[in-house]
C-alpha cells in the first residue's frame, strides 16, 4: 500500500478501478466485522468526458449501491463529491495487463449504466448472506444463488467484471467488499487516499476469482 491524495491521483484512475471504503457507520462496522476487514464497501470507477469539448476535460465518478441522496441503490456519482465521506478510502488499479487483454469497457459501461437506469434497489438480505460462509460448500443456508434483481455493492461491481470478461463465470451473489479487494486483478499497489493511522487491506490481490464459481 501506498498513500496519494485525490489531486495526484485524479488523471492517472481509470474506468475499471475499485474504489475500497472502510466506514465508522453502524452497517459498515456490521461489515467490517462479519468479513474480519477493514473494507466496508466498495465502487468501481467510471469517466465521462465533457461533451463538446476538445480539451479533452473528464470527469471522475463513481457507480456504487449505496444510500445516498435519497435513494438506497445503484446509482452514479462524481468521486470528487464522495472525498466527504467518514472512513477510509482507498484506490485499486487494475491490472495494466488485464486491462489490455481482457477487459471490455464497453460491456462494462453498457451493464452498469443499465442497472442504474433501472434504478436497481440495494439488496440487504444478500449483503447479510454474502458474509456468511459457514454452509456456502453445501449451499446451505447464508448461501445466495445469482440475483441481479437487486443489488448490494460488491454484487454489483463483480457483477460488472464477469459481463467485461475480467473474472471468468463467478457468483457475483456471493462477493463480499473484502472479497472483491482480495481478488488478483489489479496492479501490484494499491494507494490510500484518505484515512488514519495507514490501515491496509488484507491479502490484497492474493485470490483467483474463480474461487466464487456457480459451480
Amino acid at each position: 500500500m501506498k498513500t496519494i491524495d485525490y489531486q495526484d491521483a485524479r488523471a492517472l484512475m481509470q474506468p475499471g478501478d475499485v474504489i475500497a471504503f472502510g466506514g465508522r457507520a453502524p452497517f459498515s462496522m456490521l461489515t467490517k466485522f462479519m468479513t474480519q476487514s477493514s473494507v466496508s464497501h466498495v465502487g468501481v470507477v467510471l469517466q465521462t468526458r465533457v461533451v463538446e469539448d476538445d480539451s479533452g476535460r473528464f470527469f471522475n465518478q463513481i457507480i456504487e449501491s449505496t444510500e445516498l441522496n435519497g435513494f438506497t441503490g445503484v446509482q452514479v456519482n462524481r468521486f470528487s463529491d464522495r472525498l466527504s465521506y467518514e472512513g477510509d478510502i482507498w484506490w485499486l488499479p487494475l491490472c495494466p495487463t488485464l486491462r489490455e487483454t481482457r477487459f471490455d469497457q464497453r460491456r462494462f459501461y453498457d451493464f452498469l449504466f443499465n442497472q442504474a437506469k433501472s434504478r436497481k434497489p440495494f439488496d440487504l438480505s444478500q449483503a447479510l448472506m454474502s458474509a456468511f460462509d459457514i454452509f456456502d460448500n453445501l449451499r446451505g443456508p447464508g448461501y445466495n444463488h445469482k440475483d441481479y434483481s437487486r443489488f448490494f455493492c460488491s454484487e454489483l461491481v463483480a457483477a460488472a467484471f464477469e459481463q467485461a470478461g475480467v473474472s471468468g463465470s463467478i457468483n457475483a451473489s456471493e462477493v463480499t467488499p473484502i472479497d472483491l479487494c482480495r481478488w488478483r486483478i489489479y496492479a501490484d499497489h494499491y494507494y490510500l487516499i484518505k484515512g488514519e493511522g495507514e490501515p491496509e487491506i488484507s491479502r490484497y490481490n492474493s485470490r483467483c476469482p474463480s474461487e466464487w464459481n456457480c459451480a
